[in-house]
């Protein structure tokens, strides 16, 4: 069809279709308009808007009933004639609207919509909407004047009942976005903005409607969630633009006290209308709280993510134009906004997020002192019920209540004094703190967990660093929470109060906390640590700025104040072991950590009231210790080089606590240790031990003077020892002499102290000095046995040789079966005097002094040799680990050495022999190294003196353990077999020990290769036999083929006896298979 583009040709085309309509009004004749209208253009409709209009609103005129096609035809006629053409006359725009609000009226006296079709509903809600876009800016302002009030009116109880009954989802949405339309508040940016006056008659005007408006939107909002998530999007929406434009205080602030009288014929309009002065604003703001309350409640847990956005949307639209006329709201408003931080969808996180964001920027509740009252109402409120709330919630809820509480606090901002300067505010809000951090102090493990000396002793102090960094902070169990992120918000709670708040008020407050209760003083501690963290801004997440930067000297004197607390006495010496020696050297300075002190800064001595101490109350002292360790870690890390001012008063207490037994707090300290170095920027942990070394041994030596400070003063010693190198030594070397003095005078009382002194020293020197001297001297050893090797291999052996090495054999087999003439011979062949010993280096040696650690060695095991004897277990069982670590010092000075083992045997012999069963088990470890270390010296000591007994022990052991249970592999007899299997071996070997002796060893380890014995003992037992395959492996082989031969061995020689051993031919026995391995080794071997 032809494009008609001037008004007299459209005119012409059209014109007949008009009259046809005109005179009956049909749908065939609407329709056939509808194809004309088509093929005109639009500028040309434009022109001919009001003829085209006449026969459509004629339709919609005539009176009687009408068809309801023939009227959905018309209206959608209508409505794309106004779609293609702009409305210029005011006179038209009010008339089509009222003929349009018309179509959807119902009948008279009913107060619902008419039971129309929905297709006429929809098609009359578009025209309406098309209506409104095609109106001149100039030209839609005149719908919104007094006059027209009850127009609007109408058509606005039309579109909000449709809003609200309907069940079609399409129709609701699209009157809501009609009526969105209507209050000019549409989303697209076609419509002129409307200036400060325009905006404030449109605001007089809509008064009139928004409690109509704002009961049903909300009758809406929180409807059946069925209708879906569209409406109640819409919905949301338009109740926030019209509550916004009505309620903004921009307007109301314009709004005079008392409305204008108008002329009397404008007396009926003024009743519709609206006065919006400080009454009515009370009024309804107090009426839109109750409807603010119920939507957000219900939308803030829609299931959908859009309406719980488009809420976020309406706090944040609410908040920058209502905030001081809705007040009041903002109590319901914010709870919402900010519980929706945490939301499930990230964009509706993200939005949140950004509105906090805008309101802290933009200083909303920094400069309105009514809302900032509001947020402190509500974290009041919030801090009264967190208790019970974080003992009946889930992990869930309990992290959505702590992040609305965090959100109050980030919103305050600077404010937040306006809460701590409120006594009943801070009381309640710290003792919610106090409650709600409360540890679970019932676990049994903390203070069982012990640290073993040897465990760190050989580790260096590089690797030991890089290690604790990995875990620095231990992970706390709470009594009323599991879950990791609720501890993290209760951190962000503590520091975002450091951060704005005033810290010598808050420092002052919870260190009343700390001193006022021992059911306090953990999660006093926990807030202080973090407080100051906060006031440092480290790791804290806020909205906006504080207002006033932290004094470093306030800092400072913070940290202070709380670093005496905390290492004072009473507070950092507590009972966190039933240890009776360390309770013996603790108990005149310690106490409970349970009762409160008379004093907050006191240092008095508190003798603690009652020696029993329940498992309970010491996992809560080893937690107070850590807490307060983890706190001088964060104040060495917030003042960074300015802590090393304080590392006078620091340093030697957290070092004590480093070599504390409980494992946790050991670890805690060592990871305390590690912040400092990084905040005074040391190198190492050994280069903030040895700058600091002079104070801290003077700290040592007068430590030392004072009974009750001796076993402390031992553990920094051992610390330092542990984790510093070999430069260390000259310094401390009068220390150890003043240990040495004092243990000569004192070996009754305080031998356990210092024997724990002397083995700190003794591990650090053999970590120092052992490997590497050990080394030189096992390749001074190796170069000379090649080198007699290899002069051996030269020289051709003679026939004299050979005579003489069968006169040696008959002669060795003789002494073995006793017939000797003369046993004092062979016994001073076997002991060489002290005097005429081997001349390996040991003129030289003798020539010249020992090493200062060797001589400290020496020294030491003079002591030891002393102490053996000493009738308290305890004290002979550290003897025992320091003797084994003083014989490796020692082990490359033989000289030195040998008298040295030839004074301590009678000794270790007695605890070898006659001994608890502890006390035998760690001699044999000592005798094992004396083996190594001075070998062949002490054959004939140990051949006379200690094989039979271990023989006879193995023996009389052996019924028991092969009749036993997997039980006895726990008990201490089968340690005790297992460590002598073990070590026997070796000590054969490293002895030389003779075939007799030999003989010995096998008979009693023989039995042990039997099956019923446990798998631990036979493979120890394997371990006998395969070191005496080195020394004697023909015997060894003889005697495991008496047992069990596998071969039938055939003579070479007929003329030559058959070979018989009585192994042959015997049935599989329980020996049989460890003999057979044995035996197959052997093999191999050859």
């Amino acid at each position: 069809m032809a494009v008609f583009d001037t008004p007299q040709e459209a005119f012409g085309a059209l014109r007949p279709v008009c009259v046809q309509l005109t005179r009956a009004q049909t749908v065939e004749n609407v329709a056939r308009l509808q194809a004309h209208l088509a093929a005109v253009s639009a500028s040309a409709l434009q022109e001919l808007q009001e003829y085209v209009l006449f026969p459509l609103r004629f339709a919609l005129k005539v009176p009687g009933p009408k068809q309801e096609r023939l009227v959905q035809s018309v209206v959608q006629c209508i409505s794309s004639v106004l779609a293609a053409t702009c409305v210029k006359k005011q006179e038209l725009l009010q008339e089509l609207f009222s003929e349009l609000c018309t179509c959807l009226s119902p009948p008279s006296g009913s107060g619902r919509p008419a039971p129309l079709s929905e297709e006429l509903k929809l098609a009359v809600i578009q025209a309406l909407h098309t209506l409104m876009h095609s109106a001149y800016g100039d030209v839609i302002l005149s719908l919104y004047q007094p006059s027209t009030l009850p127009l609007l009116g109408f058509a606005v109880s039309l579109l909000l009942g449709l809003a609200e009954h309907e069940k079609a989802k399409q129709i609701k949405i699209s009157a809501l976005k009609c009526l969105q339309v209507l209050v000019l508040q549409c989303d697209c940016q076609e419509h002129r903005h409307l200036d400060e006056d325009e905006a404030q008659q449109c605001g007089d005007l809509f008064a009139s409607f928004l409690p109509g408006i704002s009961i049903t939107l909300s009758r809406v909002i929180t409807g059946d969630i069925k209708q879906g998530h569209k409406p109640t999007v819409s919905a949301i929406r338009l109740f926030y633009l019209i509550v916004g434009l009505v309620m903004a205080d921009a307007q109301l602030a314009r709004i005079p006290k008392n409305k204008e009288k108008l002329p009397a014929e404008q007396s009926r309009i003024s009743e519709l209308t609206v006065h919006r002065g400080p009454d009515w604003s009370k009024s309804t703001a107090e009426k839109l709280s109750l409807l603010l309350h119920k939507m957000v409640e219900f939308s803030s847990v829609h299931p959908h993510w859009k309406v719980r956005l488009e809420l976020v949307e309406l706090v944040h639209h609410l908040l920058r134009n209502c905030s001081q006329s809705l007040v009041d709201s903002f109590s319901h408003l914010l709870k919402a906004l900010v519980g929706l931080v945490n939301d499930e969808n990230s964009e509706v996180q993200s939005r949140c997020n950004e509105v906090l964001q805008g309101i802290a920027e933009q200083r909303i509740v920094a400069q309105n002192r009514a809302l900032a009252d509001v947020l402190s109402e509500n974290l009041h409120s919030l801090a009264t019920a967190l208790p019970r709330l974080m003992n009946s919630q889930d992990d869930t809820g309990k992290v959505s209540t702590l992040s609305l509480f965090l959100g109050y606090l980030k919103l305050l901002g600077p404010k937040i004094n306006i809460v701590l300067n409120s006594i009943s505010h801070l009381h309640r809000l710290s003792k919610a703190l106090m409650q709600v951090l409360e540890l679970d102090v019932t676990d049994v493990k903390i203070v069982e967990d012990r640290r073993w000396g040897c465990e760190s002793a050989c580790r260096p102090s590089g690797s030991l660093q890089h290690g604790v960094q990995k875990g620095r902070c231990q992970k706390k169990y709470f009594r009323f929470f599991t879950e990791e992120k609720v501890f993290q918000l209760l951190q962000q709670v503590c520091r975002v109060l450091g951060y704005y708040g005033n810290l010598y008020l808050l420092v002052d407050h919870f260190m009343g906390l700390y001193g006022e209760s021992g059911m306090y003083r953990k999660q006093a501690a926990m807030v202080l640590n973090e407080l100051i963290a906060g006031a440092a801004g480290v790791g804290v997440d806020v909205l906006q700025e504080r207002e006033v930067s932290l004094n470093t000297d306030d800092l400072k004197g913070s940290i202070t104040s709380i670093l005496d607390e905390y290492t004072d006495q009473a507070n950092w010496y507590l009972i966190t072991s039933i240890d009776t020696e360390e309770i013996s050297h603790e108990h005149s300075v310690q106490h409970s950590g349970l009762t409160a002190r008379p004093g907050a800064c006191s240092s008095i001595l508190l003798p603690s009231p009652e020696l029993h101490v329940t498992t309970r109350t010491m996992n809560s002292n080893i937690w107070q210790i850590c807490i307060q360790l983890e706190g001088v870690g964060c104040f060495a890390a917030v003042l960074g080089e300015e802590f090393r001012l304080l590392l006078l008063s620091a340093l030697y207490p957290v070092l004590e606590k480093a070599g504390d037994k409980t494992l946790l707090i050991s670890e805690t300290a060592l990871g305390t240790l590690v912040d400092i170095c990084e905040a005074c920027s040391y190198d190492s942990l050994q280069c903030l031990i040895n700058e600091n070394s002079d104070y801290l041994v003077n700290g040592i030596s007068l430590n030392l003077r004072q009974l009750a400070h001796q076993a402390r003063a031992s553990q920094v010693l051992d610390t330092m020892l542990r984790h510093s190198d070999a430069s260390l030594l000259p310094l401390v070397e009068d220390v150890i002499q003043d240990v040495l003095s004092t243990l000569d005078q004192s070996y009754n009382n305080q031998a356990s102290t210092f024997l724990r002194v002397l083995h700190s020293v003794m591990a650090a020197l053999v970590q120092w000095f052992g490997s590497s001297c050990g080394e030189k001297h096992r390749q001074r050893q190796t170069a000379e046995w090649q080198s007699r090797t290899l002069s051996q291999g030269q020289h051709m052996v003679t026939r004299q040789e050979v005579e003489r090495f069968f006169l040696d054999y008959v002669r060795q087999k003789q002494i073995a079966e006793g017939n000797f003439p003369d046993a004092g011979d062979e016994e001073a062949d076997e002991i060489p005097p002290l005097a005429k010993l081997e001349p390996n280096d040991s003129a030289t040696e003798g020539e010249t002094s020992l090493p200062s650690h060797a001589q400290l060695a020496k020294d030491v095991m003079e002591r030891c040799i002393h102490l053996l004897s000493d009738g308290n277990l305890r004290v002979r069982l550290k003897v025992l680990d320091v003797l084994e670590l003083c014989v490796t010092v020692l082990h490359p000075h033989g000289n030195h050495l040998l008298p040295m083992a030839h004074r301590v045997w009678p000794a270790l012999v007695t605890r070898l022999i006659s001994d608890d069963p502890l006390a035998v088990l760690r001699a044999f470890k000592v005798l094992c190294t004396l083996a190594q270390k001075c070998g062949d010296f002490l054959r004939q000591r140990f051949s006379k003196d200690v094989l039979p007994k271990l023989t006879g022990s193995l023996l009389s052991q052996a019924p028991a353990s092969a009749r036993a249970g997997p039980v006895y592999n726990h008990t201490l007899a089968f340690k005790l077999q297992l460590a002598v299997l073990q070590g026997l071996g070796s000590l054969c070997e490293k002895l030389d020990m003779g075939e007799s002796d030999l003989n010995k060893v096998a008979d009693a380890c023989l039995i042990y290769l039997s099956a019923k014995q446990p798998m631990k003992l036979q493979e120890a037992a394997q371990s006998v036999f395969l070191h005496l395959m080195h020394v004697d492996p023909d015997s060894t082989w003889l005697l495991l083929n008496e047992v069990c031969c596998p071969h039938q061995y055939e003579p070479p020689h007929t003329s030559l006896r058959p070979v018989k051993l009585s192994g042959m031919g015997r049935q599989r026995n329980e020996f049989t298979d460890n003999v057979l391995l044995l035996l197959e080794r052997l093999q191999q071997r050859e």
